[in-house]
C-alpha cells in the first residue's frame, strides 16, 4: 500500500479554501478534497457523473441537483481522477450543522420508527461537530471500481477532520454497510431502516467518529486512512488498536449508535 502525497502541508487543506488530496495506488486514482468556490470547474464534473450515476438508478430526485448545484450548501467536496483528468466518482460534505433540523436527511424518517431516536442522536452529536456526506457515486465502469469504492467511503471518515468536527454522518442503502463499516463507520442498528429514496432500496444511518473510527475499521483500511490523513497535512491522534472489542453478534454497533 502506498499513499502518495499531493498536499503541500498542513496549512493547505480546505478549510483554508486551498485543495488538498491523496493518490492512492490501490484503486490507481487521485482523490482531490476541495470546496465548490476554489475548483468551480472541478465541482461541476463532479456534480455531473453524480447525476448520470443518479439518473442511471431512476433516483435522480435523491440527489437534489437544483438545489445544491451553485455549491453554497456543500462545506466540502471530494472528487477522485483518472490519469486522463475524468471525474469517476466522489461525494459532498455539508456542515458542520447548527441544528438537527437543518439534517434534511432525517426526512425520510419523519412519521416511521426511529424518527425521534435519531433526531435525539443527531442533536446529541451537534455541540462537538457533525458533518453529511451526501451524493456519493463512483462511476459504473470504472477501473478497479471496488478499490474505488473503498477509497471513496474512507473520505467519508475523513471529511470531519478536514472540517474541524468530530462525526461524519450519512444515510446508505443497506447494501452498502460492510464497506463503510471497513473505514470505520458504525450502523445506528437501532433505528429501523426507511424505504428511500423508493421501495428496491433500505436506507440506513451510519456514524463515523473520528475518536474511536480506528476501533471498528479493518486493519488494512486503517493504515491507508492514516498514510491519507498525512498526505493532506493532517496528523491522527496516537491510538491503540489492541482496544477493539470482541464482537458479539454486532452489540459494540447497538451501543456505538445511539
Amino acid at each position: 500500500m502506498t499513499v502518495e502525497t499531493i498536499a503541500v502541508g498542513q496549512e493547505d487543506h480546505p478549510r483554508q479554501g486551498r485543495a488538498a488530496g491523496f493518490r492512492d495506488n490501490v484503486s490507481g486514482y487521485t482523490i482531490c478534497a476541495t470546496t465548490p468556490e476554489h475548483s468551480p470547474d472541478l465541482w461541476h464534473r463532479y456534480l455531473a457523473g453524480a447525476q448520470q450515476a443518479y439518473r442511471h438508478f431512476g433516483n435522480e430526485q435523491a440527489l437534489e441537483y437544483d438545489a445544491v448545484a451553485d455549491g453554497s450548501s456543500t462545506a466540502l467536496f471530494f472528487a477522485a481522477t483518472d490519469t486522463t483528468g475524468t471525474v469517476v466518482g466522489g461525494l459532498r460534505v455539508q456542515g458542520p450543522y447548527t441544528w438537527a433540523s437543518e439534517v434534511d436527511s432525517l426526512t425520510p424518517w419523519a412519521g416511521r420508527p426511529g424518527a425521534a431516536d435519531l433526531s435525539l442522536m443527531m442533536a446529541r452529536r451537534i455541540p462537538r461537530g457533525v458533518v453529511e456526506s451526501r451524493a456519493v457515486w463512483v462511476a459504473r465502469d470504472a477501473d478497479r471500481r471496488n478499490d474505488l469504492t473503498a477509497a471513496i467511503s474512507r473520505c467519508i471518515a475523513h471529511a470531519p477532520r478536514l472540517l474541524g468536527a468530530r462525526y461524519s454522518f450519512a444515510t446508505v442503502a443497506s447494501f452498502t454497510t460492510e464497506r463503510h463499516r471497513a473505514s470505520g463507520g458504525v450502523v445506528a442498528q437501532a433505528i429501523p431502516p426507511v424505504p428511500y429514496p423508493d421501495e428496491r432500496y433500505r436506507t440506513v444511518p451510519i456514524w463515523w467518529d473520528t475518536r474511536t473510527y480506528h476501533v471498528f475499521a479493518d486493519k488494512l483500511q486503517y493504515l491507508m486512512m492514516r498514510g491519507e490523513l498525512r498526505a493532506m497535512g493532517l496528523a491522527e491522534p496516537r491510538s491503540s488498536r489492541s482496544l477493539r472489542p470482541l464482537r458479539r453478534g454486532g452489540e459494540e454497533c447497538r451501543s456505538h449508535g445511539r
